[in-house]
């Protein structure tokens, strides 16, 4: 994490009123080195120029078991299950070998980046984002007087 924030700090005079960038990168290092779990996988693809969809494999759990949340700019998966015990009447789950423990999965998105769709189909959480570009941030050309 060092040598990557020596180079975020060699960037910071050459540029202006990229703080907030800077920032969020010192945050995401360090929320990295926090949370260093491979659970659950997940695939980032970019379909094309402004559409992006995440795939989180989530395997044993409900639509019901999964909660979604967009909060500034972290898009957060965790799940919300408890344990299934053996009733009184001895029935539940006798051999537990599909995996239900506790996760919360974030994401970083740019502020120009929306969430669409969120589905939960045969095992996979797929997640579809789009790229909102505002007309004033479009290329456009110039006019000279």
């Amino acid at each position: 994490m060092t040598r990557n924030l020596s180079v975020w700090n060699s960037l910071r005079p050459f540029s202006v009123g990229f703080d907030s960038i800077f920032e969020e990168f010192d945050r995401m290092l360090e929320s990295t080195e926090r949370y260093n779990s491979n659970y659950p996988p997940y695939n980032i693809h970019r379909l094309n120029d402004t559409d992006y969809k995440i795939e989180i494999a989530l395997a044993g759990y409900s639509k019901d078991d999964i909660e979604l949340e967009l909060k500034e700019n972290t898009l957060t998966v965790r799940n919300k299950t408890k344990e299934k015990v053996i009733n009184e009447n001895g029935n539940g789950v006798i051999h537990k070998g599909i995996s239900t423990r506790h996760f919360e999965r974030s994401f970083t998105i740019s502020e120009d980046i929306k969430v669409k769709n969120a589905e939960l189909k045969n095992g996979l959480l797929n997640i579809d984002l789009e790229r909102i570009i505002p007309e004033e941030k479009k290329s456009r050309l110039i006019d000279i007087n």
